[in-house]
């Protein structure tokens, strides 16, 4: 059987047959000419060298069919995943009652089954808190560990190839939780939320959370304003004001590592109105801030790193050991790229951000709306966004995370933007084109932005 590691986790083992049968299944619904070539079968046994170069084969094939957005996106892959999760934890389907927060600590519990997939369980809970269906798709479930202070570290957003309740109970801790949060960057989108009584408290509760957790900076006026609106329940006007303060919207991820100014620098990351923000403490302990705008970036990779010694015999094997780095390609000046890498065990979740930023970015381009861009279920089949089909889910089977596109195709847009001297990168963990996300935001620098 090989492992399949989906965000860095274990999502299941399948055998050779089950990955071939899937692939005759996507031929028969898409036609040859669309599928991936699969490793071929062998007649004798299969040496060690041999096993491996079947295992990277697959690997690529599984990659491919993820990038493609008709294979990647498709009900037939997605039910394979998700059957295949549930087969290797060896869940069984039945009812069960699963616990989802909201972002004041409240629980909503769900009768659901094992073998519901995230839209169920999305559905599920909007239906047993009455959220109209038009406002379901500005929220999703993400899978948090809860921190000792009662605070969030976000792992990763739910995606529509998992079964949460699996996802959540295969992980044996109870650390980890499943919550219910805003989807959108863009706060304009929180007048349509706010037009419902259920999409305004949920909107109330999260901005309420996010300043208590110290995610949105209040200073000492801000902050007796808000307590009194809040005492008057002015839920909107409170919400008005806290769009006005800053890091309103914006995900805070634990602190971690960047070689941005200088390597080994910590910095705490924040995600949110289309850029990172970096807040850094130098070697000489001072504070600098800067932030990073997505059309800026010409591409980003994930990658996974194991260090070959395996750290003193008492340390836990496997998953605490896997590094995981974001690094992305960034268009300092007007001739000038730079990698900026961020070594962090949330590396997923900030790609997950950043690509949802671009998908957003590129559906407002294309006077499509929100409502669109979130993939409902017609007549029991699953379809993508009408507006360019920009919205692809990140693809996220495997690891290291695997593009959209290939880089080469990312040429063609950087030739309207006259980037003089710009070598290739000359990063030491360079990889190959397949493993970047190509920005279809990017947008180059003119002499009038300088």
């Amino acid at each position: 059987a090989y492992n399949i590691h989906v965000n860095g986790v274990l999502h299941c083992r399948v055998r050779y047959s089950q990955l071939l049968g899937l692939h005759e299944q996507l031929r028969k619904e898409y036609g040859a000419n669309v599928v991936p070539a699969f490793p071929p079968k062998k007649i004798f046994t299969l040496t060690p060298a041999e096993v491996e170069q079947r295992r990277e084969q697959l690997e690529k094939y599984m990659q491919a069919v993820r990038q493609d957005p008709t294979l990647g996106g498709s009900e037939t892959f997605n039910s394979f995943l998700r059957k295949a999760q549930q087969e290797t934890q060896q869940i069984p389907t039945e009812e069960v009652v699963l616990e989802v927060l909201l972002s004041n600590g409240q629980k909503v519990k769900v009768t659901i089954l094992t073998s519901d997939q995230t839209e169920d369980v999305l559905e599920a809970v909007a239906s047993k808190l009455d959220l109209p269906d038009d406002l379901v798709g500005y929220f999703s479930l993400f899978l948090v560990r809860e921190t000792k202070d009662g605070a969030f570290s976000f792992v990763r957003k739910l995606q529509e190839f998992e079964l949460p309740y699996v996802s959540v109970t295969s992980l044996h801790n109870p650390e980890f939780r499943i919550i219910l949060r805003k989807s959108y960057w863009d706060s304009a989108y929180d007048d349509d939320v706010m037009e419902h009584r259920v999409g305004l408290n949920l909107l109330y509760a999260q901005t309420v959370s996010d300043i208590e957790h110290g995610w949105i900076l209040v200073n000492k006026e801000q902050h007796r304003q808000l307590k009194s609106l809040q005492e008057k329940v002015s839920k909107k006007e409170f919400i008005r004001l806290a769009q006005t303060l800053k890091y309103y919207g914006y995900l805070k991820f634990d602190p971690c590592v960047t070689d941005f100014p200088e390597k080994g620098c910590h910095v705490v990351v924040s995600a949110g109105n289309n850029e990172l923000n970096f807040q850094v403490r130098l070697p000489n302990e001072q504070i600098k801030e800067g932030s990073f705008k997505v059309t800026r970036m010409r591409c980003w990779r994930v990658t996974s790193s194991v260090p070959m010694s395996n750290g003193p015999s008492g340390s836990s094997p496997g998953k605490s050991e896997v590094k995981l780095e974001l690094a992305f390609e960034y268009l300092m000046s007007k001739d000038r790229l730079q990698w900026v890498t961020i070594t962090s065990p949330q590396a997923i979740m900030l790609s997950i951000c950043l690509q949802s930023m671009v998908d957003e970015l590129m559906v407002k381009k294309s006077g499509g709306s929100i409502r669109k861009m979130f993939r409902r279920r017609m007549n029991g089949a699953l379809r993508r966004s009408d507006s360019q089909q920009a919205v692809k889910s990140p693809p996220l089977l495997d690891s290291p995370d695997a593009s959209r596109e290939p880089m080469a195709k990312l040429s063609s847009k950087l030739t309207s933007v006259s980037l003089r001297g710009i070598s290739h990168s000359s990063s030491a963990n360079d990889v190959g084109a397949n493993d970047f996300h190509g920005n279809y935001a990017f947008e180059g620098i003119g002499d009038e932005d300088l």
